[in-house]
């Protein structure tokens, strides 16, 4: 095998982007299989990574709009050897042909990746699981229709799980007007109806995880229009927070939401409160107040300002204190997470 491997190209310089496998299974970076032509060869890279505890994650990667990479999720060789490995596919659901070229202004954006494309790119994902027999998880669905899709293959037998994130459940695509770029990401916001049609479906309990998709940048980048801004929200920092300051997710469903259900789907060592499991603990104060205030790469932020109710005390990560009161210890704690052996959750 290789100790450098081609990934891909990088549309802006026009040249080739090289990955260290070495690299990336110190740092436990996610693998990305596309359908072009120049690209990593899919079995050096779900088998050289999968020997190394690194999960994968699979999926098509076309052109190039706006500074977001398009994903259709319709490459069924990545998704037989994906089965046959026992990995899960995770897809990015926005059919590119479908999409087009983003407008200046925030109406042009939203019109250039509709909803119609998510539900494309689904429908052929969840084709493809059926066919292949993969285990096939959507991320960051953006409409309850398209969590429908999925709950409906789930119901005839088709291995797949799908999750959102908060600012889908909290924001639409009119407090773009407002926000501009800060709430820039794809899928974009979609309209309240949309919104609302994720609530209930988390409710029933057929949304599985709720992620951040966290996307940070320098605040330089967000500037602009949205044809050149950068397309991503830092989410990571206020997950938690949204999520208790609603008021609808009991704590109990929130730690599923975004803790256990993720163990589980990934078999990841976590997720747990049991004698023997890490001690990766999240101390709140239900009746507390938090002012969002973004940290480094996070600061331009749609949720920049927002005054939540609950508020985190203590964070713990692996019996270690990181978080205590508004202050981040110094030292570093990340490790590479490995997946345990198994069928995807």
């Amino acid at each position: 095998m290789s100790e450098s491997i081609l990934i891909g190209r990088d549309p802006a310089a026009g040249k080739d982007l090289g990955l260290s496998l070495r690299m990336a299974n110190r740092h436990g970076l996610i693998a990305g299989a596309t359908g072009t032509g120049k690209t990593i060869s899919l079995q050096v890279l779900a088998e050289g990574f999968a020997r190394n505890g690194v999960p994968v994650f699979l999926a098509d990667v076309k052109g190039d709009l706006s500074g977001i990479s398009q994903v259709g999720g319709d490459n069924p060789k990545a998704k037989e050897r994906a089965a046959a490995l026992g990995l899960p596919v995770a897809v990015h659901a926005e059919s590119p042909g479908l999409l087009r070229p983003a407008g200046r202004s925030w109406r042009e954006f939203v019109a250039s990746r509709p909803v119609a494309a998510e539900l494309r790119a689904i429908e052929r994902a969840l084709a493809l699981a059926e066919q292949t027999g993969c285990s096939l998880h959507v991320v960051h669905v953006s409409s309850g229709r398209g969590v429908q899709l999925v709950a409906d293959a789930r119901a005839r037998g088709v291995h797949a799980t799908c999750e959102t994130c908060p600012h889908y459940l909290t924001l639409t695509e009119d407090d773009l007007e407002r926000l501009g770029t800060r709430a820039k990401c794809a899928p974009p916001l979609r309209p309240a109806v949309e919104r609302n049609a994720l609530w209930e479906h988390l409710l029933a309990g057929r949304i599985e995880l709720v992620a951040s998709d966290h996307s940070p940048c320098p605040p330089a980048m967000k500037a602009g229009d949205f044809a050149s801004a950068w397309g991503g929200i830092a989410g990571c920092q206020t997950l938690l927070g949204l999520l208790l300051d609603d008021g609808r997710v009991e704590p109990e469903a929130i730690i599923s939401l975004t803790s256990a259900n993720v163990a589980n789907r990934f078999h990841l060592p976590k997720g747990g409160v049991e004698p023997g499991a890490d001690a990766d603990l999240v101390l709140v104060d239900p009746d507390g107040r938090t002012t969002v205030e973004p940290l480094d790469r996070h600061r331009a932020n749609p949720f920049a300002g927002r005054d939540l109710r609950g508020r985190i005390v203590r964070t713990i990560v692996r019996g270690t204190t990181v978080y205590r009161d508004g202050r981040i210890t110094p030292a570093g704690h990340g490790r590479l997470l490995a997946p345990t052996k198994g069928e995807p959750g």
